[in-house]
């Protein structure tokens, strides 16, 4: 097998794209999307006529539900060429205000369904600031499955668990910048790949700690910059992976084998950990790499989700 399909007995695959012409080749079980990935696919001349019939049916809406119902039909089409769920991302705008982001949360899911789209199908994506975590767990008792994105730190992960959501979505790549562009020069590329990369670290921390104190939320590691970060997370509940490092997976006859494993977690030493308001905050402020990442990725969400904006309105 080549090593996509061998990563596939471990760990679900999932497609992080909004380009869902490039879905079936990779035969994913879910798709993720962000607003940074949907500017992409819009501006490609095959979804031109996409947008321009989002833009005729709902131009006259208020840009904000415009913008839902564009997202929308976007994890339509996605739905056609995979089994299981999308993920759809509540505007990045939203990510310090938990009342309207359960509102807009809400909105897309009676967008789908209105589509003929079931909820389960549906993971609202939602940044994991306290405030999106504490609207996650809102949304999860009415039974609306979530997403918590832009995750870069232990505490952020611990609040999520706390708060029932389904699935996190912990950042390698961005944690593996980081850390990278702070040691300049002293960076040693042999000394921190692999499993010693330290986004591999974060990712592997949360999954060993939520397996061994029974959370059920889901761990699907994200944001990859290279095939041996996610070699060295086979076995993860989930990852989810770009469509060009999935056709470096699929043309790789590499072995692979499964890096992570919950039954191991059982006989670590890893004590239990909860989080209220003060303490989250407090601890996501001591992990500088964290607070940085954080703050930059919802800028960066934000400025996308303009970018959109002003081609929906050209």
């Amino acid at each position: 097998m080549n090593a996509l399909d061998t990563l596939k007995s471990f760990t679900t695959v999932v497609a992080d794209t909004g380009d869902f012409h490039q879905i079936a080749a990779f035969a994913p079980r879910d798709a993720t999307t962000n607003p940074s990935l949907i500017l992409k696919a819009v501006q490609k001349p095959e979804y031109a006529p996409l947008l321009a019939q989002v833009m005729a049916q709902h131009g006259k809406d208020d840009l904000g539900l415009s913008m839902d119902h564009l997202l929308v039909r976007f994890g339509c089409e996605i739905l056609k060429h995979i089994p299981g769920r999308v993920s759809t991302e509540v505007d990045a705008r939203l990510s310090f205000d938990a009342a309207a982001t359960q509102a807009r949360a809400l909105r897309l899911i009676d967008l789908y369904a209105n589509e003929g789209v079931p909820r389960e199908r549906v993971l609202i994506k939602i940044a994991a600031t306290w405030e999106g975590i504490q609207a996650a767990a809102q949304l999860e008792r009415l039974g609306i499955r979530t997403n918590l994105t832009l995750l870069f730190s232990f505490a952020q992960a611990v609040a999520c668990g706390d708060a029932g959501v389904q699935l996190i979505s912990p950042f390698v790549g961005r944690i593996y910048d980081w850390y990278k562009a702070k040691a300049g020069t002293s960076w040693d590329e042999s000394a921190n790949s692999g499993a010693k990369d330290p986004g591999v670290l974060s990712v592997a921390r949360i999954y060993h700690h939520y397996k061994k104190h029974g959370i059920r939320t889901e761990v699907m590691g994200a944001s990859f910059r290279n095939t041996g970060q996610i070699m060295a997370l086979a076995g993860c509940d989930l990852l989810t992976i770009s469509p060009e490092l999935l056709a470096q997976l699929q043309a790789s006859t590499q072995p692979l084998v499964r890096a992570l494993d919950a039954q191991a977690a059982h006989g670590m030493d890893m004590p239990e950990v909860h989080h209220n308001e003060p303490s989250f905050r407090f601890a996501l402020n001591e992990d500088a790499m964290a607070t940085d990442k954080l703050a930059e990725g919802i800028r960066a969400f934000a400025a996308d989700t303009l970018k959109l904006e002003a081609l929906m309105l050209a």
